[in-house]
């Protein structure tokens, strides 16, 4: 053999090699699910998007701890948005199509979600806002790729008003009765406001709406307006700093903490410890029931990551309100997997797309949430086409000085206001974006 033929025979099996490397890449990159991780660990919002995001992220490290879903590993990457609209986009556009392309967003953002909505149906990737984002996309048939899980803030809105309709003695004593929201000023703080004017049309009471400018340090104007207008309640909307700046300034005030309740978002942990028995009486609505220290699903993270000293977070955070919240928001997602690949091929890699229907169709019934060691933890959640929200079970957690409680059965949304207000919304948005809902016989295709 001459030294041509040597050359054109080593350059052949150069590139054959080189073939079977990619391939090989190929292969084990289809094996890796891509979830990608929007947080939020620097700035004004840190304490409390940190323990998310470390609740998040530990359970997709259980899930490959276990073996994966159905043996197909979990690869994740975060990218830092603090918490800004425009760093999200950017982070999404950075993140949707690498590793083999994202299984799907957690933008932890109202304002993001919002700029996400737009781009999602374009690259066929869900977007699950689970307790946030746009409180319309519940219905499926427009918003086909929102999914907000567990709870909008209408669903708070409404459970709010409920839960201060029983404290008062009945829903005919909200007549006359002044509500003030005091709110984020943000497409977050914003969403509640609709819900609140309906319900203050049909049950007689008034209505305070007191935006708070970002990050919320700076609240002596609002808490002046409170003390002079006496509000029976007030409604606390707010996020990180914020949230504990309104209870040092109602305390300041002399402003009484057992007639404030909060949303979800203002019902943590960092909200209320460095105000200590200042927030004493302070209340919030929970996103399901969240924490629980003792539940099975905690032993598993720390048997399984922390012990092993994979842990994102410090180990005394695990089971803490705002680190569940990142967990079952993680939980949902590989779910919306799982339930994919029993309909697309178990042991694939599912594309968005087959994620979507995973997540149109689940049915995580208490057994099979006991099961996956969420007793406690959580109530049932079942979507559909049609009802990409598939649960509102909300309770009221106290701040007794030193500890969250839980202080009351459970309330649900009342649908006889709340879907009227859903269909006439997406229906705008639909006529607004030109887009034809699906049907539901579209939906079962």
């Amino acid at each position: 053999m001459n030294l041509r033929k040597l050359a054109l025979t080593a350059s052949l099996g150069a590139v054959v090699l080189s073939s079977l490397a990619t391939a090989s890449a190929v292969a084990a990159e289809a094996k890796e699910q891509f979830f990608p991780a929007l947080v939020y660990r620097t700035g004004a919002y840190a304490p409390n998007g940190t323990p998310w995001a470390n609740g998040y992220i530990d359970y997709l490290k259980l899930v490959n701890a276990k073996g994966g879903i159905n043996g197909v590993k979990v690869v994740f990457e975060e990218c830092e948005t603090g918490y800004a609209t425009d760093r999200g986009v950017e982070c999404y556009e950075r993140l949707k199509g690498k590793h083999g392309g994202a299984t799907v967003f957690q933008p932890l953002s109202t304002g993001i979600t919002f700029a996400l909505t737009e781009k999602a149906p374009k690259d066929k990737i869900p977007l699950i806002t689970a307790g946030y984002g746009r409180s319309e996309s519940s219905n499926g048939a427009v918003f086909t790729w929102n999914f907000p899980l567990l709870g909008t803030y209408w669903v708070g809105a409404d459970v709010a008003i409920q839960y201060i309709a029983k404290q008062l003695g009945g829903v005919d004593k909200l007549k006359g009765k002044k509500i003030a929201l005091v709110y984020h000023d943000s497409p977050y703080g914003k969403e509640p406001i609709a819900v609140l004017e309906e319900l203050a049309k049909k049950d007689g009471f008034e209505v305070q709406l007191l935006p708070v400018a970002h990050p919320g340090v700076e609240q002596k104007a609002t808490w002046l307006q409170i003390r002079q207008s006496r509000p029976d309640y007030v409604l606390l909307w707010g996020w990180g700093v914020m949230n504990s700046t309104a209870l040092r300034e109602a305390q300041a005030t002399g402003y009484p903490r057992d007639k404030m309740l909060g949303v979800w978002w203002s019902g943590a942990d960092p909200d209320v410890k460095d105000v200590g028995e200042g927030a004493k009486g302070y209340s919030a609505l929970t996103l399901q029931d969240g924490a629980d220290s003792n539940s099975k699903i905690v032993k598993d993270i720390l048997a399984a990551v922390h012990a092993k000293g994979e842990g994102t977070g410090p180990k005394d955070e695990v089971g803490s309100i705002l680190y569940m919240r990142g967990l079952i928001s993680a939980m949902l997602g590989v779910e919306g997997v799982r339930k994919a690949q029993e309909r697309y091929g178990k042991g694939k890699v599912m594309t968005g797309e087959q994620v979507r229907w995973g997540l149109e169709n689940l049915n995580l019934d208490q057994a099979t949430l006991d099961a996956m060691g969420f007793a406690g933890v959580m109530r049932p959640v079942q979507t559909s086409c049609l009802d990409h929200m598939g649960s509102s079970w909300v309770r009221i957690r106290t701040w007794n000085g030193k500890k969250w409680e839980t202080t009351s059965d459970w309330f649900q949304a009342d649908d006889k206001t709340l879907r009227p207000m859903v269909m006439l919304a997406s229906g705008k948005y639909a006529e607004d974006k030109k887009l034809k809902p699906r049907t539901p016989e579209e939906c079962n295709k």
